[in-house]
């Protein structure tokens, strides 16, 4: 949700930063419907299934790539076997545009190629522990979108979970952007703020999470 008061853009660590109320209204509402589509198939949204046996209590779906722990096919096999939706070029102009609003710098974006899109869809009670995104064979930039409710984004250092960490406060329409030297730092979510969604975004509770990422990978994965 909008603050009446402008949020300013944060630097959090160096190559991270938080851009407050990146997304429009109107873009807000057209991702909503985009995930909503990308949730029903052709692979379906679900709770990812852990090694040991244990599940994530987000539901994910991926675009473009389907993502198991730990790596990435076209086809997901752990589900349907289905190939996954094919990553439309809107979503790189989505990822370009945030990488040189981040960045401050048009030149920071010009090769950036998104290839896979990790949609999260967080309820009252979902979390995401500290992880490092280390499933990719590229040190090119992760894009953090957040529609819906707000939540506090845990954001650690590059070498062990826990401190020092910053946490930030995500709220709808927000970007966040983390590469150079901050692209393998740990990252999570602790707590989602139920009730803070707007429903004019098309959402009216839980969140979701549009991560946009360079996987480094050829068909064959």
């Amino acid at each position: 949700m909008n603050a009446l008061i402008p949020r300013p853009r944060t630097t959090v660590a160096p190559g991270a930063v938080h851009v407050p109320d990146w997304l429009s209204p109107a873009e807000q509402r057209s991702l909503v419907d985009a995930c909503r589509r990308w949730a029903v198939g052709p692979v379906p949204m679900r709770h990812v299934r852990l090694p040991r046996g244990g599940t994530m209590s987000v539901q994910m779906v991926g675009v473009g790539w389907h993502w198991r722990p730990y790596a990435y096919t076209r086809t997901a096999p752990d589900v349907n076997g289905a190939r996954v939706a094919p990553f439309p070029p809107w979503l790189v102009e989505y990822g370009r545009r945030a990488v040189a609003d981040a960045y401050q710098d048009p030149s920071a974006a010009a090769d950036y190629a998104p290839d896979v899109a990790l949609v999260n869809f967080y309820d009252a009670a979902a979390t995401m522990g500290l992880h490092q995104d280390r499933d990719e064979r590229s040190a090119a930039p992760v894009v953090s979108l957040s529609i819906g409710d707000s939540c506090v984004f845990r954001f650690g250092n590059t070498e062990r979970r826990g401190r020092p960490y910053t946490d930030v406060e995500l709220c709808s329409g927000d970007l966040f952007v983390f590469g150079g030297p901050s692209r393998f730092a740990y990252h999570g979510v602790p707590k989602v703020r139920p009730g803070t969604a707007d429903p004019a975004t098309g959402l009216t509770a839980g969140r979701l999470n549009i991560t946009l990422r360079v996987t480094g990978l050829a068909d064959g994965g």
